[in-house]
């Protein structure tokens, strides 16, 4: 199958921001894969000598099939940016480009290294080579056309958290799972019951690769398909969600439904310009604060169920 490279560049002293808001149009077109171009990313220690260099400009790239709904989708993406740029006072350029899926496959591979998202725990490409330190856990992820190599910050920020509030034995639910990596980490530090959901069929079939190359038993986890937790009905110790701003105010309404009383909620996807917002919002749905985590203009929450609802 070809697909359609749609690379926006732009330009803007609130990079962040915008990134968001151009990702969020990618999303509603149902886009198979999103890429961000960040020039402000610094090198991590572990990275490659020979690791690509850094952008020069900002941009998001997406992938959207090259069906009978191209135009129309181009179309929305173009009459999108234009009401975009003019609300927030950006200049931007978008260019296509065809790819075979084959090539599209293979090329993105060369931006993605091992890196150390803590002392305790690596990601690790499974096509790269890493000797591991004492007492290093390797979470190796294959993340195809799904979203989470822990190479963005509101990964990292989940994967450090998890750190910190996963217990042994506890159930994880992920909504929006992607390439599985949040419930690889929360299996390595310890949950023995986990839940993956992700509103992409072939993002479940992913993290179902990574979970299973991981070695992680089966019968330990559960993939499905849906919308946010509208299709679960048991309840978890600890949920987290690494999405947008706005997906995550909405699935407050029901997250709470599904959590523990006592129970943790960590979410991600959420720039400083909505942080109070989100923040608000798990008040009013009974979550009590309680660790507030930010790299770049990236923040990530974690909540307490205080109340419990019938």
């Amino acid at each position: 199958m070809q697909w359609i490279e749609a690379k926006v560049t732009f330009s803007d002293d609130h990079q962040a921001l915008i990134v968001d808001l151009i990702a969020d149009a990618f999303y509603n077109l149902k886009a198979k894969g999103v890429v961000i171009d960040d020039p402000l990313l610094e090198p991590v220690e572990s990275w490659a000598p020979d690791a690509v260099a850094r952008p020069v400009k900002p941009a998001v790239t997406g992938y959207l099939p090259a069906d009978d709904q191209l135009e129309s989708r181009r179309h929305y993406l173009e009459q999108h940016l234009t009401r975009l740029a003019g609300e927030q006072g950006f200049t931007y350029s978008i260019q296509y480009q065809a790819i075979d899926e084959e090539d599209w496959a293979e090329s993105w591979k060369a931006f993605f290294w091992p890196q150390k998202i803590t002392p305790r725990l690596v990601v690790k490409p499974t096509w790269r080579d890493y000797q591991p330190e004492p007492g290093q856990q390797i979470i190796e992820i294959d993340p195809g056309m799904a979203f989470g190599t822990g190479t963005h910050p509101t990964t990292a920020l989940c994967v450090r958290l998890l750190e910190k509030y996963v217990q042994a034995g506890q159930c994880v639910l992920d909504v929006g799972t992607g390439s599985g990596i949040l419930l690889i980490a929360a299996a390595k530090l310890g949950a023995t019951h986990l839940t993956g959901i992700d509103v992409d069929l072939l993002a479940v079939t992913v993290a179902r690769k990574n979970l299973i190359q991981n070695r992680i038993e089966p019968n330990c986890f559960e993939l499905t398909c849906g919308h946010l937790v509208d299709s679960v009905s048991q309840t978890f110790d600890l949920v987290v969600a690494n999405i947008l701003a706005e997906v995550i105010v909405d699935l407050l309404d029901d997250v709470r439904q599904v959590i523990k009383p006592g129970g943790i909620f960590i979410c991600s996807g959420i720039i400083e310009a909505y942080q109070s917002g989100v923040s608000a919002k798990m008040a009013s749905c009974g979550f009590d604060i309680l660790d507030v985590r930010k790299e770049g203009e990236w923040v990530a929450l974690v909540g307490r169920q205080s109340r419990s609802f019938s």
